[in-house]
């Protein structure tokens, strides 16, 4: 990691350590931590990590954004910093000017359309929109006669519909009806909807890998301190077993999630070794966020499934963010169909790239 990476890094774990305690949250019924986090996030530039400096962002690396999310996955924000940071790295790529406050990208799944109608507005509906109801601007990419382009969108011209994701935070449905965008302009050249579910799906499988982290941190802690048939549960060779278990799937999406994010911010493109890295760290997290969230609460037991405890703040999350911006099954389909693309004689040559 390098130093400015850490420094960001740091920044961020600090500002989760002091504002977003998981009981803390717990406990808060009204949500008066969100002001105080977002407040803070935002005079630490964090939000716009990813937009340059020229279009009001902080101008930080790909690398430092990536080391924010991970974590934030640590800490299971319920926030739109993930968001935020995607609108704005959309939004940069047509070099438009990133406003303050929350924002949230759509489409948010890879088989949702917006169309750029002839005079300028933009029409469509885009389902599964995170934190849709909480952001004041939406960047969206849409698709019209003359290609691709990238809009700012004020949240408040758009229909939106109120849902819940597994982990209680909202997932919405967005419909644009003719509006008229801030601002818009041509996505750049070889651009597409792929790129940016493939950047979401890695802001996705490092937020998933910094859950498991800590999922795995909260069961080791947790079976040091139960105390059953007079030993600590530790001591139970089937309890052992399953924190090992718990460990490996941890490891597996930490080192997906983080080879992934490498490959984005040392390639000049989305190339098939990118979508390779991109799209199999999004099935690998998604697979540990299913066997690893059971076996964390199978370690818990019955106090484990209780709503007062802090470990449905990560178990939760990490499996809803198993569905944004493409589902493990999706991203099989589509890797699937990159290799018998390439035929088989090019597969190994493929995986070995890195």
């Amino acid at each position: 990691m390098a130093e400015s990476e850490n420094i960001v890094a740091e920044t961020a774990e600090k500002i989760f350590a002091d504002l977003a305690d998981a009981q803390t949250i717990n406990n808060d019924k009204k949500g008066a931590w969100r002001a105080p986090l977002w407040q803070a996030l935002t005079e630490a530039g964090l939000p716009l990590a990813w937009v340059p400096e020229d279009c009001g962002g902080s101008g930080a690396s790909l690398a430092e954004g990536f080391s924010v999310l991970s974590a934030a996955g640590r800490s299971a924000v319920a926030v739109p910093l993930a968001e935020t940071m995607l609108a704005g790295w959309l939004l940069a790529q047509a070099k438009i000017s990133s406003p303050e406050g929350e924002m949230t990208v759509i489409p948010a799944s890879p088989k949702d359309r917006i169309t750029l109608n002839a005079d300028g507005s933009l029409s469509g509906r885009a389902r599964g929109v995170p934190f849709g109801k909480a952001a004041k601007h939406i960047a969206v990419l849409a698709s019209g006669n003359g290609g691709l382009s990238i809009a700012l969108v004020e949240a408040g011209k758009c229909r939106i519909e109120a849902g819940l994701n597994l982990g209680g935070d909202h997932s919405d449905t967005v419909t644009l009806d003719k509006v008229q965008p801030i601002t818009i302009k041509p996505a750049p050249k070889g651009f597409d909807q792929s790129q940016l579910m493939l950047m979401g799906g890695v802001a996705r499988s490092l937020q998933i890998a910094g859950a498991l982290e800590s999922m795995l941190e909260i069961s080791v802690r947790y079976s040091n301190e139960r105390v059953a048939f007079e030993k600590k549960i530790s001591k139970f060779q089937a309890v052992q077993h399953n924190l090992a278990r718990l460990a490996g799937e941890s490891a597996a999406a930490l080192a997906a999630a983080t080879s992934a994010a490498d490959a984005i911010a040392n390639s000049t493109s989305f190339n098939d070794e990118v979508f390779l890295e991109a799209a199999s760290a999004k099935i690998r997290c998604a697979e540990a966020a299913e066997k690893g969230g059971a076996i964390a609460h199978q370690v818990h037991g019955a106090i484990g499934f209780t709503i007062e405890h802090i470990l449905h703040r990560y178990s939760l999350r990490a499996l809803a963010w198993r569905d944004d911006f493409g589902s493990e099954s999706f991203w099989a389909v589509e890797l699937g169909k990159l290799v018998a693309n390439r035929g088989a004689d090019e597969l190994w040559p493929l995986v070995a790239s890195r």
